[in-house]
């Protein structure tokens, strides 16, 4: 991929026209659903059964961000700071709102995929922003020595993206599980609506971001795409490899490889489309980098995840065949 397209990329103006404050209420909306499906009980089984849930935990909060660093830097020149930066970004979100349903159509550990995702939703208001500003500080400091241009300067104001993931996922998290366990009948009917809103909504996001710099994203779709796979590849590869290395049961094997390949990139959109988080001046109004991988993720995941359980799905029907 040329220089010149590069920063075309970087440089894309996305305007959402009140789009992002949609996006907000839907992510919370989401939020709420997944949350339906939550027991406090839940809370107590990641004490009960601490192997398989710290494993996750490790994949998802240390290892991923980490080995998303190492990946950028062997890429070197052949990505921009924001595209390493919307890398980081990505892989500092806790998982996504469909790696419940994906695990169940795996045939996977669904009671474990809900405890990875409540334990990963709770703590994402203080762990997306520390990881992006530890890991997003290494690389910077790392590119400063490397990379020849400007590089933004990464003052992470905590304290707006400590409010705006409180707000979004902290505080539906807590009045869906209530709804859970005081509504099961309410519950129930809504909670597939929700996860069937999420997937719709987050593409018209990604169709409008992508559809307004349409010339741009048709000259680097295939630079993006391989980013985006190589990335993605990554995070599988971390939660499958370490969970066979750790001698794990193949449903949590499994579990473990989604949760960790399926990122809640629309709470990084979310983040990104804030001005008050990322303000469109100095290098940071050109992070269109940061947004496009960030939204292609947000495609992406839900294909690999698709394809990797309709896989597992084949082989164990095989199995059961052949048995």
């Amino acid at each position: 991929m040329s220089p010149e397209i590069i920063r075309e990329l970087d440089a894309l103006n996305v305007t959402m026209n009140g789009g992002s404050t949609l996006l907000n209420v839907v992510l919370a909306l989401v939020m709420f659903g997944v949350a339906l499906g939550i027991k406090p009980a839940t809370f107590v089984d990641i004490i009960k059964n601490p192997k398989s849930i710290i494993t996750g935990i490790a994949c998802q909060l240390v290892l991923l961000p980490a080995l998303t660093l190492a990946l950028i830097m062997a890429m070197g020149q052949w990505i921009s700071p924001m595209i390493a930066l919307g890398m980081i970004l990505v892989a500092s979100c806790p998982g996504g709102n469909i790696s419940n349903f994906i695990t169940s159509l795996s045939r996977g550990n669904s009671e474990l995929s809900v405890s990875l995702t409540a334990f990963n939703t709770a703590v994402c208001v203080f762990t997306t922003p520390l990881n992006f500003a530890f890991w997003g500080k290494m690389y910077l400091n790392f590119a400063g020595n490397h990379y020849i241009g400007e590089l933004p300067e990464l003052q992470i104001p905590l304290g707006d993206i400590f409010q705006s993931i409180f707000i979004i996922m902290g505080i539906p998290l807590v009045l869906g599980i209530l709804c859970g366990q005081y509504l099961p009948k309410v519950a129930k009917i809504l909670r597939k609506p929700l996860q069937y809103l999420s997937i719709i909504v987050f593409i018209a996001m990604v169709i409008i971001i992508f559809t307004g710099n349409l010339d741009v994203f048709m000259k680097c779709i295939r630079y993006i795409f391989l980013v985006v796979l190589l990335h993605n590849l990554l995070a599988l590869g971390i939660g499958f490899g370490t969970s066979t290395l750790l001698k794990l049961p193949y449903k949590d094997r499994r579990t473990i490889t989604i949760e960790t390949g399926i990122q809640n990139s629309g709470l990084g959109l979310v983040l990104l489309l804030n001005p008050n988080i990322f303000p469109e001046v100095g290098a940071w109004a050109d992070n269109g980098g940061m947004l496009v991988i960030t939204a292609w993720w947000g495609v992406w995941h839900i294909i690999s995840g698709l394809t990797l359980a309709g896989i597992w799905r084949w082989k164990g029907r095989k199995e059961a065949t052949e048995e």
